[in-house]
């Protein structure tokens, strides 16, 4: 199955998004789908993301858990070997007022531009054939966690951080990248678990 489709950098990414922000004043999750592909498991992870890490949105109470749901539904799917991602249209619904969507976009292309330099396709072996269903079991990991980190000081960022750095590793191809999106998982279901027990 082919995962790393269209989009081919965060910066573009940005641009999608950013399209689909000017079309209404209140942007929907499947205004946003639309925009980036619902095949696109990489960019659907940076999507969710991003989402969980930037300030505005990713602060609303409930955003977490539903970037969380969105990742259990897309990772799922990608392990029996769906090739079209269902979402329910309840989800699809889900938005967020416009000028709330520009601002962060706005913040995160001065690092998308950076970030975008230093990805390339390297150890590819770790995002392609086999390689992707390792990745897809940690990002179910995540999402399972995803409600309990709302209450989990700093842990639903670092959550974004992996998330973003899985999305970015399957759209350029990067295993390096993929290693580094490995040590966050784990950082944050470590963090999850000290601060619960």
């Amino acid at each position: 199955m082919n995962v790393n489709e269209d989009i081919q950098s965060l910066e573009e990414l940005l641009d999608r998004i950013g399209e689909a922000a000017n079309a209404e004043e209140q942007v929907t999750l499947s205004a946003v789908m639309e925009a980036i592909g619902r095949r696109s498991f990489g960019p659907l992870l940076l999507l969710a993301g991003l989402i969980t890490l930037a300030p505005i949105v990713g602060d609303i109470p409930g955003m977490p858990t539903i970037m969380g749901l969105l990742v259990l539904l897309t990772a799922g799917q990608l392990l029996f070997r769906r090739k079209h991602f269902w979402i329910p249209s309840w989800l699809l619904k889900k938005s967020v007022n416009r000028d709330k969507l520009r601002k962060p976009l706005m913040w995160l292309r001065r690092p998308g531009r950076f970030i975008d330099r230093f990805t390339r396709s390297r150890l590819t072996a770790l995002i392609q054939n086999g390689g992707i269903y390792f990745v897809a079991i940690a990002c179910l990991f995540i999402a399972v966690a995803m409600p309990i980190m709302e209450i989990v000081p700093f842990s639903a960022n670092m959550a974004g951080v992996a998330l973003s750095i899985f999305g970015l590793a399957l759209i350029a191809h990067d295993g390096v990248l993929a290693l580094i999106a490995f040590v966050f998982t784990a950082a944050t279901i470590g963090l999850v678990i000290f601060y619960l027990f």
